[in-house]
């Protein structure tokens, strides 16, 4: 076997976790660690997807949902839920995220020839969120592409996105008011008599 065939057969090591009733992996060299779910510290004007931020040994760490950050409903949760903590990288250094999960499976073996490549459709997840899916002896697990799935600069963009479009709201508001005040000090200018 020459080399290049050695590393097709590889294996990886991923992390699997669940959302719901779908299994999901992702590298575990990615991967800090795993704690349960604490308090976390709500920030306004963030995208549904942000949780919150929490407070691990001094560092801010911002948790996503990844439900949310899928397009779907909030994460409920429960005793299962948890945080995985891992490695994004925003403009070549890294930075911890927390990811928001159902559940935390096992460490599994795949091979880079058993992870084949993602459908155009029939998975309620955005393509390009997806590097394949990973065959094993359980069936098929939903292997992400974090660069793309937890993309730093993409997540930044939309919170400033959130922001601005809560500023305009709060704007929108205050002009509304403003209009509404003066039309009633209009009307009741108009419904005052005249000076003879």
């Amino acid at each position: 076997m020459n080399a290049q065939d050695k590393a097709v057969s590889a294996n990886t090591q991923y992390l699997t976790f669940g959302l719901g009733e779908e299994v999901f992996a992702m590298d575990i060299r990615t991967v800090r660690e795993i704690i349960q779910v604490g308090p976390m510290t709500t920030v306004p004007l963030m995208p549904s997807f942000m949780r919150g931020v929490i407070n691990l040994r001094g560092a801010v760490v911002p948790v996503i949902d990844l439900q949310a950050r899928f397009g779907r409903p909030a994460a409920g949760l429960s005793k299962k839920s948890c945080i995985i903590i891992f490695d994004a990288q925003r403009s070549g250094e890294r930075q911890e995220l927390g990811l928001l999960v159902d559940a935390v499976s096992e460490v599994i073996d795949i091979a880079s020839h058993d992870i084949e490549a993602a459908p155009d459709f029939g998975t309620a997840v955005r393509r390009d969120f997806i590097r394949g899916m990973g065959r094993t002896a359980q069936g098929f697990v939903i292997v992400l592409e974090p660069d793309r799935a937890f993309d730093v600069e993409d997540m930044a963009q939309l919170c400033e996105h959130s922001q601005l479009s809560g500023h305009d709201a709060s704007a929108a508001q205050a002009s509304a008011n403003s209009a509404a005040h003066l039309a009633q000090s209009n009307r009741a200018r108009a419904a005052m008599p005249m000076a003879a």
